[in-house]
């Protein structure tokens, strides 16, 4: 099954999409869409996200799609900007056919690196050990966008985030 994972901002979307056989996950592709440049209006920023996502999903065609849930944000602009970055991904998400589902910031630290509280560093470098990638994933919405889709494949397979006692590179399935 394809996973893809959407860490949606107004100015970098970061975007992550793996595959998962069985009990092993392996990264296909990973990236973020900048909106700097170009068609500064707020608008045209939008548009550019939906429709490089729309080209993404279906180039794609994945099984789930695992976005970022909502997070409260000390600044209501920003808040306000964010929700509707997230908005566009949700109805590119839609669009595709592809089930939905997020996740809080929380859910996927916890499930990725163990610890509700983990700073970027560390998600950069649990997402690279666990898809066994040569470098730490730039940029850092990018290497969220691969841990959000790794929360999904540990919660809906039953794969255990732990590399098995025999390779580093196998994930255990969990009891």
């Amino acid at each position: 099954m394809i996973i893809v994972g959407i860490d949606p901002g107004s100015r970098v979307t970061g975007y992550g999409i793996i595959e998962l056989q069985g009990s092993r996950c392996r990264c296909l592709e990973y990236g973020a869409i900048s909106t700097s440049g170009g068609d500064d209006s707020f608008a045209g920023r939008l548009l550019k996200i939906h429709s490089e996502l729309s080209v993404l999903l279906g180039r794609h065609t994945p099984g789930a799609i695992a976005i970022e849930g909502v997070f409260h944000a000390a600044n209501a602009r920003s808040a306000l900007k964010l929700g509707q970055a997230r908005g566009v991904a949700l109805l590119a998400a839609a669009q595709s056919g592809a089930p939905l589902f997020e996740y809080s910031p929380l859910e996927v630290k916890k499930a990725v690196v163990g610890y509700g509280r983990a700073d970027k560093s560390q998600i950069q470098m649990m997402v690279r050990r666990l898809l066994s990638l040569q470098e730490e994933p730039q940029p850092n919405d990018a290497a969220d966008a691969l841990a959000i889709a790794l929360c999904h494949a540990f919660g809906s397979r039953g794969v255990s985030r732990s590399p098995s006692r025999h390779s580093r590179r196998r994930w255990s399935r969990l009891p």
